[in-house]
């Protein structure tokens, strides 16, 4: 007796109530809310309220396509909360018509209906209930308008097949606006946008919920909306989280990037969870639409709307993009997969964020302020960087400026430091924490710092989307059932990959280890292997994986943060001590609970390119160094009891010359763009990435300023920045 049509022929019908000039009589209100009360739903004592009155008076109004539960979610829900309840078929439509609905759609048609409807809701008057509009309600934009502005809209995201099945068991064949020759599936596809345009929040129903378990989402969502306080971030090196008075909010951490004690933001109540059915939803859905699911679970409507955050991410996630799966998995050899993550504008895996992260950070700037982005690199996140904030247009492109420690132009400008990749993440961190630097250019040119490394909690969040992405491709494909687990295999360097998929797994994605891997940079490694982080008389080597050749890897804090339960008082010591000493050991419990989330191994320059060469001659794929160190390491440390993901974090095309000795290619062609089109011909998969003639044109035109690895010459670099691109104020 739980399935959703065989409660909604359980509910009786009640009296209907008057309403004059569209306002509702309160007393046949209170009449008709008793009554709901006696709706034999359930016995249980959990149906007693016992919430305050939410919202401050404001209404709960349910929308959905037809079949969706609303007018029976409604009455349980108002039940709940001791609420008046309204049905606006039955209460304020066939009131205002004074016939049955089905008989008014008859008498005038489908066109006519909808205007007349919308017309009838414009007039009506309400508040401090739940209201359970009609499904074609969201087609009238005026409508939408008058009724949303009196409370919070909560979209009841059902599954088109959940709905089709209850629509035929109710024998509705037909609903409002179905022209003859559409299907049903059609005409709910064609509707979801109209939902997608009002919603304020989200409620994902996973396939089969009761209308009791989509009634407590309901109230789980109004209470986490009215709780904004609650959803806050937390440095990594906060000493008490609980006797904390500092609000910091998503748009917060956002903006600042680092925290001023000079720990990293992490979410105070971790992630959410997300039960298997709803995961099961998502494995029907496109990257996009996955994405904005995720991320609306991840942020707060009140930090970012729904309608921002869903224009946010399929303009990151569309046409930019070279392949429409945009992170597709591929099957490699045996039980290993290859999750392709370079189809973005710079063939890297960092597209995958940064195509995303400027438009969020726009969003949150706060009014009459200007951002300097500081971006250290070794690989690819400078391009990444540029092409994400590129994008940006109007009045937040010419709010933020971007400077990388080899390219200027418009907004952006790179510098070539003579020095590595830990001298300028040190030195941007050194700027963040000196307040007399921060003062001076806060009161001098209006401007304040950001970054945006993985240090950025917007930059670390939507690598969790394509972890989890991997596994539901894996389980729409066939491959495995949900709940059966997979591995992942990362090549690493500063950890923010790889802490994505252990924030992936808290959210409920079944990895079993996240498998790190380094090259000869092996600091990683050694680790996890041994609990000891020693940079004493450790010099970087170069390698032929560079966006790993990193020695001291920042995310590493949130991972401790994360196994040790919130122990910032533990990771302010070790990363202080870190700073100071160049060496710290965690305790012997502590390295046994890294070693229960973790693997870890490295791969010489050598078995890195005969991996690229093996794969070539059994499958025909071609690697790059990146990709091919995983797969070393994958080999090595991965029991073959499930399926592995190898993270692919850049295109073969990147890393050309490695790949040609790799696969002892002779008569090599000077001409970068020779090169491309000399390997892409030798490749079967993956296809060459379409943008990578372009990039490698444009490239030979840009000029780049090289400066000594000095503290002060960089500041000097980000001061004229600064004078460059923002007016000075005076």
């Amino acid at each position: 007796m739980n399935c959703l049509t065989t409660r909604c022929r359980l509910v009786a019908r009640t009296v209907p109530f008057h309403f004059s000039m569209g306002l509702l009589n309160a007393s046949q209100l209170a009449l008709r809310t008793a009554r709901c009360y006696l709706s034999p739903f359930s016995s249980s004592k959990s149906w007693i309220s016992t919430r305050s009155i939410p919202l401050e008076g404001r209404n709960i109004l349910l929308m959905g396509p037809p079949g969706a539960g609303k007018t029976t979610v409604g009455r349980i829900v108002a039940h709940r909360l001791g609420l008046p309840v309204i049905d606006v078929d039955d209460d304020v439509l066939e009131m205002t018509w004074k016939m049955p609905v089905a008989a008014k759609l008859a008498s005038v048609g489908g066109e006519r209906f909808l205007e007349e409807e919308g017309q009838a809701l414009c007039n009506f008057s309400a508040s401090g209930c739940v209201v359970s509009l009609t499904g074609s309600n969201p087609l009238h934009s005026e409508a939408m308008q008058h009724v949303r502005q009196t409370g919070l809209v909560i979209y009841l995201d059902v599954d088109s097949e959940d709905i089709i099945q209850r629509l035929t068991r109710m024998k509705v064949n037909r609903i409002v606006g179905q022209e003859a020759g559409v299907s049903m599936r059609d005409i709910l596809k064609y509707r979801k946008q109209f939902y997608e345009k009002w919603l304020d929040v989200r409620v994902l129903c996973g396939t089969g919920d009761t209308v009791e378990e989509v009634a407590e989402k309901v109230l789980k969502a109004v209470e986490r909306y009215q709780n904004h306080a609650a959803e806050t971030y937390v440095s990594t090196r906060c000493a008490n989280v609980r006797s904390s008075n500092q609000k910091t909010h998503f748009s917060d951490v956002v903006v600042e990037g680092l925290a001023t004690d000079g720990g990293l933001y992490v979410p105070k109540n971790g992630f959410p969870r997300i039960d298997a059915r709803e995961w099961l939803r998502l494995a029907g859905m496109s990257y996009p639409e996955r994405a904005l699911v995720l991320l609306e679970k991840c942020i707060h409507p009140l930090d970012v709307c729904a309608l921002d955050l869903r224009t946010m991410a399929f303009k990151a996630y569309g046409s930019n993009f070279s392949s429409e799966a945009v992170a597709p998995v591929k099957h490699l050899n045996h039980n290993q997969y290859v999750q392709e993550l370079f189809h973005g504008p710079t063939a890297s895996f960092k597209d995958l964020a940064l195509q995303l992260m400027p438009q969020l950070f726009a969003y949150c700037l706060p009014p009459m302020c200007n951002y300097l982005i500081l971006v250290a690199t070794s690989g690819d996140t400078g391009s990444a960087v540029l092409s994400g904030f590129s994008r940006l247009s109007g009045t937040d492109r010419h709010r933020t400026g971007m400077l990388m420690t080899s390219y200027r132009e418009g907004n952006a400008r790179a510098v070539s430091v003579q020095s590595d990749f830990d001298f300028c993440q040190r030195t941007i961190k050194r700027m963040f924490g000196e307040s007399g630097l921060t003062g001076h250019l806060a009161v001098e040119y209006g401007t304040v710092l950001s970054t945006a490394n993985s240090i950025n909690w917007a930059r670390l969040l939507p690598q969790v989307v394509y972890h989890s992405s991997a596994y539901l491709d894996l389980c729409r494909d066939g491959v495995i059932k949900f709940g059966e687990p997979i591995d992942v295999c990362i090549p690493t360097g500063n950890f923010g990959n790889a802490m994505s998929a252990v924030y992936a797994k808290q959210m409920g994605i079944p990895i079993r280890k996240v498998i790190c891997a380094s090259n000869h940079n092996r600091i990683i490694t050694d680790f996890i292997t041994t609990g000891e982080y020693d940079l004493r008389g450790r010099t970087l080597m170069l390698s032929q994986s560079p966006a790993i050749d990193i020695l001291k890897s920042s995310n590493l804090e949130r991972f401790i943060y994360h196994v040790s339960d919130g122990d910032g008082c533990l990771v302010k010591d070790l990363f202080t001590r870190l700073d100071r000493q160049q060496h710290f050991q965690v305790p012997e419990p502590l390295l046994g609970r890294i070693q229960q989330e973790v693997l870890a191994g490295w791969c010489s320059e050598d078995d890195c390119l005969a991996a690229i060469q093996s794969v070539h001659r059994q499958t025909g794929y071609v690697m790059d160094t990146h990709t091919a160190v995983a797969k070393v390491v994958a080999d090595r440390l991965q029991d073959g009891l499930c399926p592995v993901v190898l993270c692919s974090t850049a295109h073969y095309g990147k890393f050309a010359p490695a790949v040609f000795k790799a696969l002892q290619i002779r008569n090599i062609p000077e001409d970068p763009v020779e090169q491309l089109r000399k390997l892409g011909s030798t490749a079967s998969r993956p296809e060459m990435h379409r943008d990578m003639m372009t990039c490698l044109r444009e490239s030979s035109r840009r000029r780049h300023t090289v400066c000594q690895a000095e503290y002060s010459v960089l500041v000097e670099e980000v001061e004229n920045m600064i004078q460059d691109s923002f007016l000075k104020v005076m």
